[in-house]
């Protein structure tokens, strides 16, 4: 298999795999792809402006306005002005909006830890440990 072979097919893979990870997210039937991952992003950065949000989603601040918003109803995030600029609203994460994403993340872990010992045997679960710094490598590696 040539390099151009190996990076398509690893990247089908990935992307296979990603989907099947969010098919196994309790929430995914009440929020979109875009809700959960400005929670994500929200669990990484305590504190972003919704033009940021807008951003690291890649959509328009119009569309970030309404998924905030639904956020905001569903007890998931909070807005606090800037202490320095009150034109400034910073999003964070609720108590609740942690438990959530913390929820999501079991889900997803528990499903790829019974998939694993169901499908893998002992050889397979190594190869498995042994690919992942490789993994790592590309997804660290700096342009």
């Amino acid at each position: 298999m040539d390099i151009f072979e190996l990076s398509s097919s690893l990247q089908r893979t990935i992307t296979t795999l990603h989907k099947e990870l969010r098919k196994h997210i309790s929430l995914v039937s009440i929020y979109s792809m875009t809700e959960l991952e400005t929670i994500a992003h929200l669990s990484k950065n305590p504190a972003l402006l919704p033009s940021q949000l807008a951003t690291l989603t890649r959509v328009k601040t119009q569309s970030m306005s309404q998924i905030l918003h639904k956020l905001e109803n569903d007890a998931l995030i909070q807005r606090k002005p800037c202490s320095k600029d009150k034109r400034k609203i910073y999003i964070s994460l609720t108590a609740y909006g942690t438990q959530m994403l913390e929820k999501m993340k079991k889900d997803k872990n528990e499903w790829l830890k019974n998939t694993i010992e169901a499908v893998l045997n002992e050889e397979e679960v190594l190869l498995l440990e042994q690919a992942l710094p490789i993994l790592h490598k590309l997804i660290d590696q700096q342009d």
